[in-house]
Formats: structure tokens, C-alpha cells, sequence
């Protein structure tokens, strides 16, 4: 008896599901945006890809980091507006302070470090669209060492092979 094909994820899951964490990102920096700020030791590094369409930055700011950046909001972040489809925030770089303007679909990581939080995103359309041989192969998972190392939320745990 023949086995029938896997059908076609026409819902598009997968991406339904990226939007919904990268709503949690959202939801944080609308508080980290409140007049009380940061609630008790919380802060945020937040990695997105320099070159992806929407991003924005003093060009000298950018260059320097022509894949990925990490910004931290933690003590020193002025103006921090989070929007509906991207965030802007002034942080100080080399003394000056710079705004920088990052699309949600542009984050790659976002980690709060006091409480040991973790997303990974899979990296942007246009990254997505590299040709597979200058892709990087998803790193392996292991066990963490240490058991209060962050625990990371993969979508790979939950596709189907």
C-alpha cells in the first residue's frame, strides 16, 4: 500500500508562527517604552541583520557591522518607540548618540539575559534568499552545560521531518 505524499502547508505555520513570537519582542519594548521603564534587573540584547530592507542608521554606524548588530537596551536608551511593524531607539556609540530604526522582521535574537530568555529567528527574506553555499547551516543543538543557561525556543523542534 502506497504511502500518499505529505500535503503542502498552505496555511504557512511556519511563518505564522515566527510573527507571533516576534510579537513577544513587540510587546516587551512597548513596556521597556513605559514611563517606569525596564521593570527590576530586565534588559534586552537584541540582534537584527544591518542590511535587511527597513533597517535604518547613521551609515558609519551600519558599516561597521555589514551583517549582523546587537544593540542593548539596558541603562543608557533614549526615545525607545516601538511601532507596529518596527522599533526606533537613540543609543550612545563611541560617546554620540545614533538612532537606529529596526524592522521586527529583521531581528534575529532577543535575549533577556536577568531572567535568561531566549528567541531565535530565522533570518529575513532577503537573507533567506542567499544561494544554499553561502548559507550557514543551522547550528546543532546540545544540552546545556550549565543548568541555568538560557533555554532556547527552536521552530525546528516542532516541524515534522
Amino acid at each position: 500500500m502506497a504511502q500518499d505524499p505529505p500535503a503542502q502547508d498552505q496555511m504557512h505555520y511556519e511563518a505564522m508562527a515566527q510573527e507571533a513570537l516576534r510579537g513577544v519582542v513587540k510587546a516587551a519594548l512597548k513596556r521597556a517604552a513605559a514611563p517606569e521603564g525596564l521593570p527590576g534587573a530586565h534588559h534586552f540584547y537584541i540582534t537584527f541583520k544591518t542590511e535587511a530592507p527597513g533597517v535604518s542608521g547613521p551609515n558609519d554606524l551600519l558599516s561597521k557591522y555589514p551583517d549582523e548588530m546587537t544593540i542593548v537596551l539596558q541603562h543608557q536608551y533614549w526615545d525607545l518607540a516601538p511601532g507596529e511593524t518596527f522599533f526606533s531607539v537613540t543609543l550612545k556609540f563611541g560617546g554620540q548618540p545614533k538612532r537606529v530604526s529596526v524592522p521586527y522582521a529583521a531581528v534575529t535574537r532577543f535575549y533577556d539575559p536577568s531572567v535568561q530568555f531566549l528567541l531565535q529567528f530565522e533570518a529575513p527574506a532577503a537573507a533567506a534568499a542567499l544561494p544554499a553555499a553561502a548559507a550557514e547551516p543551522p547550528p546543532t543543538p546540545t544540552e546545556p552545560a550549565d543548568p541555568n543557561a538560557p533555554n532556547v525556543v527552536s521552530l525546528d523542534t516542532f516541524r515534522k521531518k
